[in-house]
């Protein structure tokens, strides 16, 4: 009897245990299915405000934005049938926002802020225009933000600068102007900066508190003045082509040890050419063309320490002899000197660089010498050459025989022999 009563409490006990777990999973069916959100209310409401933002004429079928029904929780449903792609959480958390390049038209709203933990933006390859708003600054989080290939416009807002986690920053190929904030020189975490592709302007801001910084582009835009020692000495990479910049070259280059691509082409740098430039122990790709430089510096090493494989001078006033020391640098296998003041005869040193007759060195396989007050006879070695080992151009010059049935003497016929004879009197 006793023991009969043990087992009827014991299953009344299992009774009760289960009624109470049914009653739990029914809430909490209810609760999905009456819409309690596990995402926190300003991430959603900063979500809504983003899809809001968007002409919806611009959201495509199956695209991100086109998945995002506020009906269900976003953080709860990522990945699934709706909420499809376009962002990522951590727990209750929206921390990525990545839109697909669908051509979304629109502007990005100040509620952004309240994705206080976001830590990745990408816009990238879309319609968004407007001003990029200054709350984006609260976002302190950031680790990348990019807005590349979009029609934002108006001034950088300064709040940027307060991001002092963010790693990447791309806001190229937009239609933002007025000054790069001086407070950038904040971003202290920052690895990769692209501005290029802008209306920017005024003078070329301090950047060397960016001791992580390894890529910098601020091309196509319309900065001024001179380029100083104000650029970190970690880059690898530094385009600044296509501006108003002026004066002489003046980068601290011995402190820039790992710099490997340098491009100040097309705008107005003058003076000479530091021999720095020529015994750098990284630099690979040295593009200088379309400036108004008048001489360059011999290097100690005489080029021998070089790793320069493309040099490009062109369109600049470099006038002297042409440099042998660089039939001497031992990678070397692009150079272009064309349509600068270079006179005298073509070095025997350069026509066994082109025919790969010296020994320890890479071919030329591109020597632009066009466009220069070269005289003289070509070198003997040019003459075994066909266009399916080497592209040489040696028209618009003052050579004694050039003819055009050599491929290399032709794009332009060679000088007016009174062009030449006042060019040497001006010279001499």
């Amino acid at each position: 009897m006793l023991q009969n009563s043990k087992m009827g409490r014991a299953m009344a006990t299992a009774g009760s245990c289960a009624l109470i777990l049914v009653i739990v999973l029914l809430q909490l069916l209810n609760s999905a299915q009456l819409g309690v959100a596990r995402t926190v209310a300003g991430d959603v409401e900063a979500l809504k405000a983003i899809k809001d933002s968007v002409d919806a004429n611009s959201i495509k079928a199956g695209s991100c934005l086109g998945s995002w029904n506020f009906s269900v929780d976003p953080c709860d449903y990522a990945f699934g049938e709706l909420f499809t792609c376009g962002l990522r959480c951590d727990g209750e958390r929206v921390t990525e926002v990545t839109l697909d390049d669908s051509g979304y038209n629109g502007t990005l709203p100040p509620a952004i802020a309240q994705l206080s933990a976001l830590q990745i933006l990408d816009l990238t390859n879309n319609a968004f225009h407007g001003p990029i708003p200054h709350t984006i600054g609260n976002l302190t989080d950031l680790v990348r933000l990019l807005v590349s290939h979009n029609s934002f416009s108006g001034n950088i807002p300064a709040s940027l600068s307060s991001l002092s986690n963010l790693q990447q920053l791309s806001l190229d190929d937009n239609s933002l102007e007025g000054p790069i904030p001086a407070t950038f020189n904040n971003l202290t975490s920052l690895v990769r900066l692209e501005l290029n592709g802008n209306n920017l302007s005024d003078r070329f801001p301090m950047l060397s508190a960016l001791g992580k910084l390894n890529f910098l582009d601020v091309s196509d835009n319309q900065l001024s003045g001179p380029i100083l020692a104000v650029v970190p000495p970690s880059l690898v990479q530094l385009s600044l082509r296509n501006n108003g910049l002026s004066g002489e070259l003046r980068l601290n280059l011995a402190g820039m040890s790992m710099l490997q691509v340098l491009d100040l082409s097309h705008n107005k740098l003058s003076g000479p050419l530091p021999s720095g430039l020529f015994d750098h122990p990284a630099l690979e790709q040295l593009t200088l063309s379309y400036n108004r430089f008048t001489s360059l510096q011999v290097p100690g090493s005489y080029g021998t320490d070089s790793q320069l494989i493309a040099v490009d001078l062109s369109y600049n006033r470099i006038h002297g002899p042409l440099p042998v020391f660089m039939a001497t640098m031992p990678s070397l296998s692009a150079l272009s000197l064309q349509y600068n003041y270079f006179t005298g005869i073509i070095p025997l040193q350069y026509a066994k660089r082109v025919s790969a007759s010296l020994a320890g060195k890479e071919p030329l396989v591109r020597l632009f010498l066009a466009g220069n007050f070269l005289f003289g006879e070509i070198p003997t070695p040019f003459m075994n050459l066909s266009t399916q080992e080497v592209n040489v151009s040696f028209g618009d010059n003052c050579l004694l025989d050039c003819p055009k049935s050599l491929f290399f003497c032709q794009g332009g016929d060679q000088k007016a022999a009174s062009t030449c004879r006042a060019f040497t009197r001006l010279r001499f």
